[in-house]
């Protein structure tokens, strides 16, 4: 791969090529479907569905730069990491998302290098372990919001508390759970390296999880405990790439107004103006399609063009403007899904 790499990087992105590349965020789903325990067969062949898909985008010309949810996974690293403490030594948050950034990333890397081999294409593909620069003086630094890994009852979680010093929050139907903070990201360490890849024709792999969370120390960099939300980390990664398209996969076809409600509507194509003002009259949930939406329109903000929410199933369909939801910039107003939405023209 190395000489692979040396080779196609002799020659620079040009702009025209550049408009054509996508970074794409792949969903949690995408790995770990509803009702699976997440065993490694079970991820490898989801991955192997999602490479199917982002290699179509590849065979349509398409540069592709990947981003990718980690939850389920940084989840059972801490839980294994808890429950093995009385014999290895126990490993703290970053050091645990680190982890399932290579675990990922090596899933995601075979199922892509396979399907890529299956369609004669010789892409390279590499996966970069990413640390993410957050602020210390964040506000979220001292507000912790963000639930991660396993619920307690109340005399584990008031232990945990006592001996780790956590922060936990009472979630009356299934427990107690700890909660870390969740600061902006504000700079991607490895941008450079992952700039470089990509310009060399190289499909990267990057981000995973958001990145790793570190503030700066006066003799480098220092992991801390906290969790970066994947969409805003990957729009941030898109804006400083200058890709084309920021293309968010996730686990419905489209993005709602009035989801699961008998008004509900499919968005097909609308301005970032049109759905500031539904995110503002809180039609997107924190908690569901809040920080894609969130995302998509910091994007735009900075100089993005284009932003395509849908499953990972239509992201062919959806780049191609025949699925999902395209949202642009600028205050055109364009559709509302009724039944069945249809391919809406955008001139």
């Amino acid at each position: 791969m190395d000489g692979e790499v040396r080779k196609l990087g002799k020659r620079r992105t040009t702009n025209s090529e550049l408009r054509t590349t996508i970074l794409i965020a792949v969903g949690g789903n995408s790995l770990i479907r509803a009702g699976e325990k997440g065993t490694v067969a079970q991820q490898m062949s989801n991955a192997r569905r999602t490479a199917a898909a982002i290699v179509g985008l590849v065979r349509a010309g398409h540069r592709i730069v990947i981003t990718h949810g980690n939850g389920p996974q940084v989840g059972a690293q801490l839980l294994r990491s808890e429950r093995a403490s009385d014999q290895v030594p126990g490993q703290t948050l970053d050091v645990c998302g680190a982890a399932s950034q290579g675990e990922i990333g090596y899933l995601l890397a075979q199922a892509l290098q396979r399907e890529l081999a299956a369609a004669a294409m010789p892409v390279p593909v590499v996966s970069v372990v990413t640390q993410t620069v957050v602020s210390a003086s964040d506000p979220a630094m001292a507000h912790p919001s963000k639930p991660i890994g396993p619920f307690y009852s109340r005399a584990d979680a008031e232990e945990k508390k006592r001996l780790f010093a956590w922060t936990i929050v009472e979630d009356a139907a299934r427990g107690y759970r700890r909660i870390v903070p969740s600061p902006e990201p504000v700079e991607i360490v490895e941008l450079a390296v992952i700039r470089e890849l990509v310009n060399a024709g190289v499909l990267v792999i990057a981000c995973g999880g958001g990145g790793i969370p570190v503030v700066r120390a006066d003799d480098g960099f220092k992991g801390v405990e906290a969790v970066i939300d994947k969409d805003r980390a990957s729009a941030l990664l898109a804006s400083e790439l200058g890709v084309g398209i920021f293309a968010i996969s996730t686990d419905t076809d489209y993005v709602y107004l009035d989801y699961k409600k008998p008004t509900q509507r499919p968005l097909t194509c609308v301005s970032a103006e049109e759905l500031e003002s539904f995110y503002r009259a809180g039609q997107f949930p924190p908690g569901n399609m809040g920080p894609k939406v969130e995302s998509a329109l910091r994007f735009l903000r900075s100089g993005g063009r284009e932003v395509i929410i849908s499953s990972y199933e239509h992201l062919c369909e959806a780049v191609a403007g025949q699925a999902g939801t395209r949202i642009l910039p600028g205050p055109a107003a364009h559709a509302l899904g009724g039944g069945a939405p249809e391919k809406v023209s955008v001139r």
